[in-house]
């Protein structure tokens, strides 16, 4: 099997999970976070800057790189780690959300979906197969089943046929999948905030033994609360000695309940996204580096961090940047939003090998000001 588990140890305090996921490229440490590369890149990162904080796995975009070079473009070029210079795991996602989200114009159908590019307006359809053909193409060591991603609120009915559509478009992806020695295949749970409709969707694809599952349909606008309680009805339910992948969810506290929960792998756009307008994840809470009052503040951005940036550029001289527009001001940020997110997910580790990650929590959310599970980042 091109994926496996290994559990190292299961914290006696809260129950998470400290394992590996072995790969065709390596080995991920799991609690992990996955920064995300959409179109074969960590918007403004080196590969080899990645390299440097650590990141074990990136994600890239089925979708955007199906649309954009093409898949048979970057299958020349002898795959996606080859094309994009990254010689560890890659995760690719379905482009099932992106479809569903990105799209006003599409028609679902059993076979697939219909809809037009959000580029040019040019009618595509995709389904689960070609999912599996363009997946197969890029060679990333992690694929996923082709899903549909309902709304948050749908109607029960809705949520209900939609997952039995995952569940058999889940069924088409195994048998059109070309290359399960070399990718691993994981399976998508979905059911909405429904506990029979999770445990339906889990049934049906545990049944189908994929190499790993995820929790999709999460992180789509709900309260925090009840992404919580819709983990602690879901997990239980996934086969132990399988990694589990929440799907779209990067804010510490998330994070850190979700591991909690029994989560392994993580990935959001969030620590990129925000860097981009100066938003900084620190170990003092969220800072804007735009703000007035860092203007001649010439102190690190977090002087608990050692990260590339903290060591080497003031917060005023990373508002001068931001404020400026200088592409090399969304560089630091990012570059410490995302060193903050995986030393933060060492810590989680660390706390697991040692029995404590409750207290871990606790200690953090002190640190951040989290006390309210709805408040969130």
């Amino acid at each position: 099997m091109a994926v496996t588990y290994e559990l190292i140890k299961v914290c006696k305090q809260s129950g998470a999970r400290l394992g590996r996921v072995h790969t065709p490229h390596g080995v991920i440490e799991t609690p992990a976070f996955m920064p995300v590369g959409t179109q074969a890149t960590v918007k403004t990162m080196s590969p080899e800057e990645l390299k440097e904080m650590d990141a074990h796995i990136i994600l890239s975009n089925t979708y955007h790189l199906w649309l954009r070079p093409g898949h048979e473009l970057i299958k020349k070029a002898g795959g996606l780690h080859k094309f994009m210079n990254w010689d560890r795991p890659i995760l690719t996602d379905s482009g099932g959300f992106q479809v569903f989200s990105l799209s006003n114009m599409r028609k679902i159908q059993e076979e697939g979906v219909e809809f037009r590019s959000h580029l040019n307006g040019d009618k595509l359809f995709l389904s689960p197969e070609k999912a599996m053909e363009i997946q197969n193409a890029l060679g990333s060591d992690i694929m996923m089943a082709f899903d549909e991603c309902p709304p948050y609120p749908a109607e029960y009915e809705y949520i209900k046929k939609s997952l039995e559509r995952t569940s058999r478009w889940a069924e088409r992806c195994l048998k059109a999948h070309a290359r399960p020695s070399d990718q691993g295949l994981f399976a998508i749970i979905q059911g909405g905030m429904h506990a029979d409709l999770r445990r339906q969707s889990a049934a049906d694809l545990t049944s189908l033994d994929f190499p790993g599952y995820a929790i999709g349909g999460l992180s789509v606008g709900e309260p925090k609360h009840l992404m919580y309680e819709v983990l602690e009805e879901t997990i239980p339910l996934l086969p132990g000695n399988k990694p589990r992948y929440l799907m779209g969810v990067g804010s510490p506290d998330a994070l850190l309940e979700g591991a909690i929960r029994g989560v392994d792998m993580f990935d959001c756009v969030l620590p990129t996204r925000i860097a981009r307008n100066g938003t900084t994840m620190t170990s003092e809470g969220r800072v804007n580096i735009r703000n007035a009052k860092f203007a001649e503040d010439f102190g690190p951005l977090d002087p608990k961090c050692s990260c590339y940036t903290c060591r080497n550029y003031s917060r005023a001289y990373l508002r001068h940047l931001i404020k400026a527009d200088e592409t090399f001001g969304i560089r630091l940020t990012t570059y410490h939003n995302l060193h903050f997110l995986l030393e933060m997910m060492r810590g989680v580790r660390q706390a697991i090998m040692e029995d404590r990650l409750l207290d871990f929590r606790d200690e953090f959310f002190t640190m951040y000001g989290l006390h309210d599970n709805d408040k969130g980042f």
